[in-house]
């Protein structure tokens, strides 16, 4: 019989947060911090974003799970938004001090599911209908029904202004929702394996990794970026902003990244999906400028710490030239990451093991 380790023999991790810990092996991403790759099941990210649609680009993830036999993806999902809306009657009935977020999980909370993959077809489908539907709600405004004939970015804009949006808009978002699909052993992510590996179903492990998602450290970041825009407001503002604000010890939003010590290849992916729809948008030339100066800037302030542009820089520029409020930045990661949480939850439910790590006691001695 194997012996169970001893805590009292083990290395404590020398940094916060188990960076450098291997928890999980996994078929699904893989992040290159040092040289900036991102690669999904094979493919890098600059080979799906912008490339395919959000339906095909999820089919590609999920590839060596047993799809439920049926329609394609894009139908598939098309189908489960018009079961979710069954559900919104309960968002608007719920209390007015929810957030959009909020609304999100209690509508995921009470949507029927089966199990298994289907489960992740009918979550996936749902979301962006609790996402349009709680942001009119919050708005005064009446939820629009699903069109299971479109795909689900051109949809989530419809269902959101109730007109159908400009192609080059849907394209856009197809974009973002592709570039965040999965990005290795994240915060949320782990949650959902971890939840996954106790054999919870699909709507527990997702609804856990809302909540990690939900912390200002996670999901947070992309809506302060373009506070910082506004705030420099034109780009003969942007050296003397940058330079008080680093001088305050301020972090700039946008910059930096735990994982990637060069350029993050989410923002190149963004930043070229801008210059097919942003060239008439003042704030596009404006948050380029900011970019340059904020670049220059980090690397006379700290030249032995690379700090590149992150994704959430053009993420905020783009959801904001596409006409998404700030206020939705996070649930929207949250629609885009689904297909990703629900992979790693199916993949670690494979090995039917238990995630259970240990910890170095540093407490007083008993009495």
């Amino acid at each position: 019989m194997t012996e169970a380790p001893n805590p009292a023999r083990m290395t404590p991790d020398p940094t916060a947060g188990l960076e450098g810990v291997v928890a999980a092996s996994t078929k699904l991403s893989h992040v290159d911090g040092q040289n900036g790759v991102l690669i999904l099941r094979g493919k890098t990210i600059e080979d799906l974003a912008g490339q395919m649609p959000f339906e095909p680009a999820v089919q590609h993830l999920w590839h060596d799970f047993d799809l439920p036999g049926g329609p394609p993806l894009r139908m598939a999902f098309g189908k489960a938004r018009i079961a979710a809306f069954a559900v919104v009657p309960l968002l608007e009935n719920a209390p007015k001090e929810l957030s959009v977020f909020e609304r999100m999980q209690l509508g995921l909370a009470a949507l029927p599911l089966k199990s298994g993959l289907a489960d992740a077809v009918a979550i996936t489908g749902a979301l962006p209908v609790f996402l349009a539907a709680s942001h009119r709600i919050a708005s005064g405004l009446s939820p629009i029904a699903p069109d299971s004939t479109l795909n689900t970015a051109t949809d989530l804009l419809r269902m959101l202004t109730g007109t159908l949006p400009p192609e080059g808009h849907a394209d856009a978002l197809n974009r973002y929702l592709v570039t965040i699909l999965d990005h290795g052993l994240n915060a949320s992510t782990f949650t959902a394996r971890v939840i996954g590996s106790t054999q919870a179903d699909l709507k527990q492990a997702v609804l856990g990794a809302m909540g990690a998602l939900s912390g200002p450290l996670h999901g947070g970041a992309p809506g302060p970026v373009l506070d910082m825009i506004d705030a420099i407001g034109q780009p003969a503002n942007a050296e003397a902003w940058i330079g008080e604000a680093l001088a305050r010890k301020e972090r700039l939003m946008g910059f930096g990244h735990r994982i990637y010590r060069t350029r993050d290849p989410r923002a190149d992916v963004l930043k070229a999906g801008l210059k097919l729809i942003g060239a008439e948008n003042p704030k596009v030339k404006l948050a380029e400028d900011i970019e340059a100066a904020a670049l220059a800037a980090l690397k006379r302030a700290k030249p032995d710490r690379p700090l590149e542009t992150n994704v959430e820089f053009y993420t905020a520029v783009l959801l904001d030239a596409i006409g998404i409020d700030r206020t939705l930045f996070t649930p929207l990661f949250a629609v885009g990451r689904t297909p990703g949480w629900c992979a790693h939850v199916l993949e670690q439910q494979q090995t039917g093991k238990l995630i259970r790590p240990s910890s170095l006691y540093v407490g007083p001695e008993a009495e």
